[in-house]
């Protein structure tokens, strides 16, 4: 059985029918659940998706909600351990800052589970660690402020 790790991005997206990347998320979704891929989430990007919900609706409700796009889509959880936090550390030394923490967390789970990623963030560098699908569309960069 084929696996994805879905980035926060994804999930984010999944739940927020104003956001930029629904529409792209859902179908990516849908197409793979049509071909017998089960999801994942990395727990670091679990703790990422909740935190709007929690600020909007208080702890509570924030995670029934997140909780209900989780169960609806039937995307597991996956907890981070020693050897996930190791190689997503490893990632992160060798991509420097093209590659957040949080990104190589997610990375590093995939790997871990022989999983590819979907993720709606274009900025990622190439990675030889596993596949890596962006859906969604290009958002055009912040310009940056003079200082």
């Amino acid at each position: 059985m084929a696996l994805t790790v879905l980035d926060a991005g994804v999930v984010i997206a999944l739940g927020d029918r104003a956001d930029v990347h629904h529409q792209a998320a859902q179908r990516a979704v849908r197409s793979a659940q049509a071909a017998g891929i089960s999801f994942f989430l990395p727990a670091s990007a679990f703790a990422e998706v909740l935190v709007a919900p929690i600020r909007k609706h208080g702890a509570i409700e924030g995670r029934h909600r997140v909780q209900r796009v989780l169960d609806l889509v039937s995307i597991g959880v996956v907890l981070l351990d020693s050897d996930i936090a190791v190689l997503a550390a490893s990632l992160r030394a060798q991509h420097g800052r093209r590659l957040r923490l949080p990104d190589a967390l997610v990375v590093a789970t995939a790997a871990h589970i022989q999983a590819s990623v979907l993720t709606t963030d274009a900025r990622w560098p190439k990675l030889a660690a596993v596949a890596v699908t962006i859906v969604g569309k290009r958002r055009s960069p912040t310009p940056r402020a003079a200082g």
